[in-house]
């Protein structure tokens, strides 16, 4: 090799390297943060820690969750407004946040269809009735037999909360008696109906298979149009015939409004490989949620139809937050 071409190789070669490092160091610095409006070891931080390590393989560098908890979600949506539109700060929402706030609250500091932008469905989560173990109802027939013959109590995490939404299908597709006592927060509701003081309670199913795999709660029916797959015994209320009790407190990934979508893709596509590896399914399952994913197109439809379905209750019912 010549001394001028020799020289000109080592050049583009260093420059080939130097891009190269350059590429990789900015690779290693970036961050992907998942804003959760909970305290840590909820439910839904459970879902955003178990995505963690496999999205940033995915992703190309370090996803992180940061709490921002209070306000109803409205804390984590303002840390998402006041974040750059470039992806790297996602909010993983339960349905509450973005498809019942709007309806519950008259003046919301966001907008969920004009403020975000939606990115991909992670779980499923329907609702399961269950009540006290020495409770004589053992199915969906004869739990709204019971709501039928007498006034039934029924607990919820708040008011406006899917629990309690999700007995307001049942109370008006059943013409039950059943009378809310709202808590604050899912695990008081539990702990009450475990004791006997109330007498059911719609959860998720991850916040309460410990307590049915121990015993200290029976299962009665689920608010799905199918049966869950850990719980293949539990018979849905459509099944026997009862329409319109169908609760699904779905998780999802939300960027920015404004956020490329080229960004959006890419960030999609990683939630989904993400969601196909079989340790994450595995451990999301195992914790009775039902892993999910899907198009941005198809989780903003999700979000219409909820917020629609929601709101349409909340109005017929007269549901206020206090």
């Amino acid at each position: 090799m010549k001394p001028t071409y020799q020289k000109s190789f080592y050049r583009l070669l260093a420059a080939c390297l130097l891009a190269s490092l350059t590429s990789l160091v900015a690779a290693q610095t970036k961050t992907t943060k998942i804003l959760v409006a909970f305290p840590p070891g909820g439910p839904v931080d459970f879902v955003a820690r178990t995505l963690l390590d496999q999205l940033g393989k995915e992703l190309g560098h370090t996803v992180v969750v940061e709490n921002k908890a209070g306000a109803n979600g409205a804390i984590a949506a303002d840390a998402l407004s006041k974040a750059p539109a470039d992806g790297l700060t996602l909010w993983l929402s339960s349905v509450g946040a973005v498809a019942i706030n709007p309806s519950l609250y008259p003046n919301l500091p966001y907008d969920p269809v004009r403020d975000l932008t939606p990115i991909s469905l992670v779980v499923n989560n329907v609702e399961m009735l269950v009540v006290n173990p020495n409770a004589s109802v053992n199915n969906p027939k004869e739990f709204i037999q019971w709501g039928q013959q007498k006034r039934v109590t029924m607990a919820s995490s708040g008011i406006g909360s899917v629990p309690h939404l999700a007995m307001e299908l049942l109370a008006s597709a059943t013409k039950s008696d059943l009378s809310h006592v709202p808590y604050k927060g899912a695990a008081p509701a539990i702990t009450d109906v475990m004791a006997g003081h109330v007498d059911g309670f719609f959860g998720d199913i991850p916040g309460l298979i410990s307590h049915i795999r121990s015993g200290k709660l029976k299962p009665v029916g689920l608010a799905s149009t199918r049966r869950h797959p850990l719980f293949p015994n539990v018979q849905t209320f459509q099944e026997i015939g009862v329409a319109g009790v169908d609760s699904d407190n779905w998780y999802a990934l939300f960027a920015k409004s404004g956020t490329p979508a080229a960004e959006v893709d890419r960030i999609n596509q990683a939630v989904r490989r993400t969601l196909a590896n079989e340790a994450v399914r595995s451990k999301l399952s195992a914790s009775g949620a039902e892993p999910s994913s899907s198009s941005p197109a198809e989780l903003a439809g999700m979000l219409q139809k909820d917020i629609a379905k929601w709101g349409r209750v909340i109005r017929d019912k007269k549901i206020t937050p206090n």
